[in-house]
């Protein structure tokens, strides 16, 4: 095999090396002979191999095109997986085969747009497991009245159960990154653990009502749109003191506070 491409700093990239964290990540997933595989960002192949052992089909989406010919002579011999270079924020994850099981090292310049692209094809995907900065892992897990606790909380546990997995140290990469990281476990829901009337605007009110964390929830969402006529009296009806902050609310309040806005005139998409 020739010499590897160098990591571009462009792309984030921070390359898996440790066989035994490999291990444990196909460990977690819990892979079976006749599940497919959706890995983003297979970089030099070592998990991409891995996951081939234990999957039906593995689908590997790489955006950096000088690694098609490493990642090809790293995979010889492996007759079920399919390379595609392209950009993963592009890539249509509704095309994705029912079922499909998401095992991936997500490029952290990149993690959290590409994680909600992915909750958007939670109806084709049974499971994730990702390795994540930590920092981004531990607001994916976070609880009401915590520093964590944000959007990324709310639609992630809207759609699926995350739990940690467990932490990976910088050498286990190369080049080290300056961040720790964590390997998160996320099964989707069959159905959302709240049921709203409007998704969108269901979303469009948890990220409106976080935008600004030091304000009260009803200024926030002012500042954010919605037309003041209709705050006070949707925050009343789903029992919400309108001086509360975003971080206080459960995600049951936040789909009650958005149900009461749909059913109100005048909210504008």
């Amino acid at each position: 095999m020739g010499p590897a491409p160098p990591p571009k700093k462009r792309l984030g990239q921070h390359f898996l090396v440790d066989q035994n964290i490999v291990r444990k990540i196909v460990a977690v997933a819990a892979l079976r002979p006749d599940e497919a595989v959706l890995e983003i960002g297979p970089g030099r192949g070592i998990l991409t191999r891995a996951l081939c052992e234990q999957a039906g089909r593995v689908f590997a989406i790489e955006v950096d095109r000088s690694l098609g010919a490493m990642l090809a002579e790293a995979l010889a011999g492996c007759t079920n997986v399919e390379i595609h270079l392209g950009d993963a924020l592009e890539y249509p994850y509704e095309s994705l085969a029912s079922g499909t099981v998401v095992v991936a090292n997500l490029p952290y310049n990149v993690s959290t747009p590409l994680l909600f692209r992915l909750l958007n094809a939670h109806h084709r995907i049974d499971r994730m497991v990702l390795m994540l900065q930590t920092e981004v892992a531990r607001r994916l897990v976070a609880g009401p009245g915590t520093k964590d606790y944000g959007i990324l909380s709310v639609l992630t546990q809207y759609r699926a159960v995350p739990s940690l997995a467990f932490h990976v140290s910088a050498g286990c990469f190369r080049p080290k990154p300056a961040v720790s990281s964590t390997v998160v476990l996320l099964p989707m829901r069959g159905e959302p653990v709240v049921s709203v009337v409007d998704e969108p605007l269901f979303i469009r009110t948890v990220r409106a009502s976080f935008a600004h964390r030091r304000k009260t929830l009803a200024n926030s969402l002012r500042d954010e749109g919605f037309p003041s006529d209709r705050i006070l009296p949707a925050l009343q009806a789903a029992g919400i003191e309108p001086a509360r902050r975003a971080e206080s609310l459960v995600i049951a309040q936040f789909a009650a506070l958005a149900n009461e806005l749909a059913r109100g005139r005048g909210v504008e998409r």
